[in-house]
């Protein structure tokens, strides 16, 4: 298989989240769980340390951010993310959900991948984990729950009942 962090982690996001325990998941069994799905160590290594920065990150409330601000994108940044995912991050933005914190979390987030570029549909995947990751973040992961439903398929959107 040629899969790549992103798609371990969808995969994770996907099927962790139909359990109902509340308990965070065993690394042990997460990465049987992985191997069997027919993911490499590797990648599922990388996507495993990327879970936990994501989850060791501060909660955004604590970060600051001025509302009013305008975010120039670096070329790096401009190289991985296309115009379209940076207006997609634009109008989560102004609609007020994502503020400037989570957006960070995304950029630095979407940063970390292995891709050379990152999709529109891979960016919405990359904000929902960022989202749902937030405790503060209830009421935002919820609307965009409803916007996203316009883009993904009823099936890939089951995880989130």
């Amino acid at each position: 298989m040629n899969e790549s962090v992103l798609d371990v982690l969808m995969y994770l996001f996907e099927h962790t989240l139909d359990e109902e325990s509340e308990a965070e998941p065993d690394r042990g069994e997460l990465q049987r769980q992985l191997v069997e799905a027919g993911f490499a160590s590797g990648e599922i290594e990388r996507a495993l340390g990327w879970l936990d920065r994501l989850m060791s990150e501060a909660p955004l409330a604590s970060r600051g951010g001025d509302s009013a601000a305008c975010r120039v994108f670096a070329p790096e940044e401009r190289q991985r993310l296309n115009m379209e995912g940076r207006g997609f991050l634009l109008n989560l933005e102004q609609n007020g959900l994502l503020s400037a914190g989570t957006r960070e979390l995304v950029m630095d987030r979407v940063m970390e991948l292995d891709a050379e570029e990152i999709d529109l549909d891979q960016l919405r995947w990359v904000v929902l984990m960022v989202l749902f990751n937030q405790p503060d973040d209830a009421v935002a992961y919820s609307r965009l729950d409803e916007v996203m439903r316009d883009h993904i398929g009823p099936t890939e959107m089951d995880y989130l009942h």
